[in-house]
């Protein structure tokens, strides 16, 4: 990924843990690295398809000097959210030195080196209880309005039969793609605060539910912690899920078998297992393509 490098800007803030440091201030020296594709740029002269650093500095001594932390890991962090929110980048790489850090022993300085990333998730949708449809239009909005969130594409919504085995009414499914700041982790608890706030009651497996969001993939990262396995461990088997992504992302590939999704619901389609799945088809088109 083509780099915009801004090396040593000098920025006189109020930034520390002790009281002199946030009452009279001191100096930050902060390097950015900021990434995203330039060719364009570069072949046709438009500022448009580059970040100008100009103004990027500005943007970035102003951030510092109108916040006050106490750890200049904070001040890292949260300069790192800016950038990405402000600026048309896939990442932000933030160095923040404090030359002046008052340890009472000699050294040049203090130093933070973060770097924050937009990523890719696909977020498959599901409601059999109440308002289905209002249920997944809900939770299409809440994600969009997440701090570090961006809906893209949002597929049609469909009608399936329930899965697992538990008596009960048919789902309405559908899947998004969802560009996030957000670290998996911190993602599968903002997806469980949405359905939380729909209603939703974890008392049987597989049962019914006003709101099920289940993360199917997440860039092309392979994840196994326990409380969170990525991909979706049993996607390749469910039709509600791999029919939706494959109208918005059909090409995916499975980072484990290379399959992309249309290969995968071929196949499941092809097992005949189950009676099929009725289109609804609904103007459930996300913000951004």
């Amino acid at each position: 990924m083509d780099e915009i490098r801004i090396t040593g800007l000098t920025v006189f803030a109020n930034h520390g843990v002790l009281p002199e440091e946030t009452a009279l201030g001191q100096k930050f020296l902060v390097s950015l690295v900021l990434r995203k594709p330039l060719r364009r740029a570069a072949l046709n002269g438009e500022l448009s398809g580059t970040v100008n650093y100009a103004e990027a500095c500005a943007f970035t001594s102003q951030f510092l000097r109108g916040n006050t932390f106490a750890l200049i890991e904070s001040a890292a962090e949260a300069l790192a959210a800016a950038l990405l929110e402000r600026y048309d980048i896939e990442s932000a790489a933030v160095e923040l030195k404090k030359p002046w850090a008052p340890i009472g022993l000699p050294l040049e300085c203090v130093s933070v080196r973060i770097e924050r990333s937009w990523h890719t998730a696909y977020i498959a949708l599901g409601s059999n209880l109440g308002d289905r449809e209002a249920h997944l239009r809900g939770a299409v909005g809440a994600l969009a309005a997440a701090e570090g969130c961006r809906v893209g594409k949002v597929s049609s919504f469909i009608v399936t039969p329930p899965y697992g085995g538990v008596e009960q009414g048919d789902f309405l499914n559908g899947c998004l793609e969802l560009r996030t700041r957000l670290e998996p982790g911190e993602l599968l608890g903002l997806l469980h605060s949405i359905e939380a706030a729909a209603g939703r009651e974890r008392l049987v497996r597989w049962g019914p539910r006003t709101l099920d969001l289940d993360i199917i993939f997440y860039d092309s990262l392979v994840l196994d912690s326990g409380e969170l396995t990525i991909p979706h461990p049993d996607m390749a088997n469910r039709r509600f899920v791999l029919a939706p992504l494959a109208e918005i992302a059909p090409y995916l590939r499975h980072p484990l078998t290379g399959r992309t999704v249309q290969e995968m619901l071929h196949t499941v389609e092809g097992s005949a297992r189950g009676p099929s799945c009725a289109w609804m088809h609904s103007a459930a088109q996300g913000p951004r393509e």
